[in-house]
């Protein structure tokens, strides 16, 4: 998936002789169900960060590095419970396969047990330019071996869902939309809502100036730039306000 560029140093990022681009950030992400991220990764700024060399997507199938004839990924845990967890030789395999594509990535579980996922995380990593590994849990979990060679634990909130594959496209989301050329304009990123960790943006209206009664704010309208920008500090929230 996405792979727009065939020679690849990833000490010093991906560069394609083809465009003379050096590629921003190559991400691999691990999944049981890897056609879950077709329709997401190829559509909107995610295909455009692709067409533009600025991402490469590489979604590789732990049932690859399953064990046995049947691919076993699963089995029951010691000392009891409901559910199955993914096998520690598997996970193993499949995240070293993909640090012999990039060895300097940074590996991620996406569990509820990780830190919760912030905008400010989410440009650290953007702005690093580092490549990333990202691990999809499933069933009932993981064997907690896996830890070993897991740089970081990342979590979308306090809820269960039934695999990895969401919130590791709401990571990837969050920050291959920050690469520079990604979202178009040099300004769209740094007024975002939690762009500074905790103001939400500022209301935005555009035409018609009215719609069944409702009207834009006089100053938008008024072409003093101070104004507006005032208006806009002014209208701005804190996030837990």
């Amino acid at each position: 998936m996405g792979a727009l560029c065939d020679r690849r140093n990833p000490a010093k990022g991906s560069f394609c002789f083809a465009c003379d681009i050096i590629l921003q950030m190559k991400i691999q992400i691990i999944s049981l169900f890897p056609e879950m991220f077709d329709g997401v990764l190829n559509t909107s700024m995610m295909w455009k960060a692709q067409d533009k060399n600025l991402a490469e997507f590489d979604c590789i199938n732990l049932r690859n590095f399953g064990l046995g004839k049947r691919k076993t990924v699963d089995d029951t845990p010691y000392g009891g419970g409901d559910g199955m967890l993914l096998m520690i030789e598997p996970l193993y395999s499949a995240v070293k396969h993909a640090k012999k594509i990039d060895k300097n990535a940074l590996v991620v579980l996406m569990t509820a047990r990780g830190e919760r996922l912030v905008q400010k995380r989410a440009q650290q990593i953007s702005e690093s330019k580092k490549g990333l590994i990202i691990i999809c849990g499933r069933y009932e979990g993981y064997d907690e071996r896996i830890i070993e060679l897991v740089d970081e634990q990342i979590s979308i909130g306090d809820y269960v869902l039934t695999g990895g594959e969401l919130p590791a496209m709401v990571l990837v989301d969050s920050i291959v939309r920050l690469i520079p050329g990604v979202l178009g304009g040099e300004k769209s990123a740094e007024i975002e809502s939690f762009s500074d960790g905790e103001t939400l943006e500022y209301p935005q209206y555009t035409r018609p100036e009215e719609f069944r009664g409702l009207k834009v704010p006089k100053v938008l309208l008024s072409g003093n730039h101070d104004l507006v920008a005032k208006w806009r500090i002014k209208n701005s929230q804190k996030a837990n306000d």
